[in-house]
């Protein structure tokens, strides 16, 4: 630390250009008593009390590495704030970024630890993994580094002056551990009682460098630091309340520093294609609340009319992982991965909000599976997959259908048959081919509407589909009975994209398969989130006679909703008539013979 007080007047010059560097050397060189290693030391002291001061000189000038200018601005904060926040766009190198610093931490204050968590482990050992690529390009960080490992089970990064970086579990185990910097990747997947409990309590002790233990120096203890970086999310969560918390110290002078960077920074920059986000913009399953947070750095909020609040949503994704079509288990050669059959007195339904023309606004098809699992309280209802289509041919739709009911050894098909339903019910009740799979399908009819199973010319056609029409009265009951499920913590849904990634990727193959397959194994979780968004855009009306009507917002869609609801008022409806059998003589909607 020689030094330092002096170049804070000159701390945009390299040392080599200093004036006071130049008196050091002029005087080094007269006093014929300090040795060539007290010269040596004293120059190295200099250069380091240059480069804490100029992180970002560290960076292109040691290491090798160009940054941009917000990259600078961010490595310059994360060096001198107590509290550091970043909020990312997609696309800006966040990951990267905090891997620079790591290393510019571990090699400019030797004997640094540094714990890196976040929701998930392996979301964490993408730091390691970082570094472990910048070594590559990097010949000095590379001498830095006396040993290195990306394994699962014990990612870390030590160095030859003491310091280390290593990676923990977000949970109870990692009790006991000690750092000088703790690093909350994606924090908002953290839970509260973990960070502040567990994580937090990490930093009890300061790096000990010996010169603290020189009565002189002992101003000079550091304070140990935490860095959380995350995309946005929703307002209703811990984390906009602990955004606001240091934004507020922020602005009041202490050392806290926030910053929230959305997508076109990135796109000025360079890491991100303008024509790309314009592609992702303009496609059919467009999420704008999904956008919202992860591209434009906003915190979403439901407004106060929602009917569903996130709240009931978010608790009850609890499926770690999806059932697929059987066709894609031949991708992955991993016991853990295997279609699951069903339970005793299981039931399986597939349930359709039926969409026209592709590419109408709002307008989508939406298929969603559901596991009925018995219970001393009823049925479980699990969503276990969901998939949607712009629209299509009534007869595309139909074998799409058919393939999944088949897939998925489903007993019911609920089908909305009011609008372009209509027509995809009628190919259900004749004969269908498929062609990709060469098959011809046997011909079904409803349960429970006497008219709509009229429509059947087949005799002995098996009755299969329930048919749903919307109106008031139905439409409020499907709302409220779906808010209750939730609230009772019956309707289970699947854990977020980024928990479902990590779980996928624990699979031996996983990462082999093509970026195609991989996201058509990630889809489910991703549409559970897109189902979250819709429902908790709904906002609720209710009319002169008390009934609730959802509304959506322009240019937003409800088609994965109307999917849910559906199924879940049939699963309601086999529940009472199952479980309450003595009263089903009230149930004409349950079956009309």
């Amino acid at each position: 630390m020689s030094g330092y007080k002096n170049f804070q007047v000159s701390r945009n010059k390299s040392p080599k250009q200093s004036n006071v560097f130049t008196k050091g050397r002029n005087f080094n060189k007269k006093n014929d008593n300090i040795s060539k290693s007290n010269r040596l030391m004293e120059g190295i002291g200099i250069w380091a009390s240059f480069y804490r001061a100029n992180p970002h000189r560290f960076v292109k000038e040691y290491l090798g590495i160009n940054l941009k200018l917000f990259q600078m601005i961010l490595i310059v904060m994360m060096n001198f704030s107590h509290y550091f926040m970043y909020l990312a766009s997609r696309g800006q190198g966040k990951t990267w970024i905090t891997a620079i610093y790591c290393v510019v931490r571990s090699i400019l204050w030797p004997e640094t630890k540094i714990i890196i968590a976040s929701g998930t482990k392996g979301q964490a050992r993408e730091v390691i993994e970082k570094i472990d690529d910048l070594r590559k390009n990097s010949s000095n960080l590379t001498r830095e580094i006396s040993d290195l490992s990306t394994s699962a089970n014990d990612p870390k990064v030590e160095f030859h002056n003491g310091s280390w970086i290593k990676v923990v579990a977000s949970n109870d185990g990692a009790r006991s551990k000690r750092a000088n910097l703790l690093i909350a990747d994606e924090f908002r997947m953290i839970d509260l009682d973990i960070i502040n409990k567990v994580l937090r309590k990490f930093l009890t002790a300061p790096r000990q460098p010996r010169y603290l233990n020189k009565p002189e120096y002992a101003h000079l203890q550091e304070r140990n630091k935490e860095v959380y970086l995350s995309s946005c999310w929703y307002t209703v969560h811990w984390s906009w309340a602990k955004l606001k918390a240091f934004y507020q110290s922020m602005i009041s002078g202490k050392s806290y520093f926030v910053c929230g960077l959305p997508y076109q920074l990135a796109i000025k920059e360079s890491l991100l294609m303008k024509d790309q986000v314009l592609d992702e913009m303009s496609e059919d399953d467009f999420d704008a609340t999904a956008f919202s947070m992860e591209m434009e750095c906003l915190f979403f909020g439901e407004s106060e009319k929602a009917f569903f609040k996130f709240e009931d949503l978010n608790k009850n994704r609890r499926i770690a992982r999806p059932i697929y079509p059987k066709e894609n288990y031949g991708l992955i050669r991993d016991k853990n991965f295997s279609y699951e059959n069903k339970k005793p007195g299981e039931i399986r339904l597939v349930s359709c909000d039926i969409a026209g023309m592709a590419g109408k606004e709002n307008d989508a098809s939406a298929y969603t599976i559901f596991r009925l699992i018995p219970s001393t309280k009823g049925f479980e209802r699990h969503i276990v997959y969901m998939e949607s289509m712009s629209g299509g041919h009534t007869n595309t739709q139909a074998v799409r259908i058919r393939q999944l009911f088949n897939d998925f050894e489903c007993d019911y098909l609920v089908l909305d048959t009011q609008n372009m339903g209509l027509g995809i019910f009628d190919a259900l009740i004749q004969p269908l081919f498929d062609k990709e799979r060469n098959i011809e399908y046997d011909p079904w009819n409803c349960i429970n509407d006497e008219r709509m199973a009229e429509r059947c010319t087949v005799n002995n056609a098996q009755k299969v589909i329930y048919s749903v029409k919307g109106n008031a009265s139905f439409n409020s009951q499907c709302a409220v009975s779906l808010r209750d499920g939730l609230r009772r913590g019956k309707v289970k849904l699947l854990l977020s994209e980024n928990e479902g990634r990590e779980s996928l990727k624990k699979l031996k193959g996983f990462s082999d398969l093509t970026v195609e397959f991989q996201t058509n194994l990630e889809m489910p979780y991703v549409q559970t989130t897109m189902l979250i968004n819709e429902m908790i855009n709904l906002e609720a009306e209710i009319n002169d006679s008390g009934l609730i009507k959802l509304k959506e917002p322009k240019t937003k869609r409800k088609d994965r909703y109307s999917s849910v609801t559906y199924g879940n008022y049939i699963a309601t409806e086999l529940e009472r008539f199952m479980f309450k059998a003595e009263n089903n003589d009230d149930y004409h909607f349950f079956i009309y013979d």
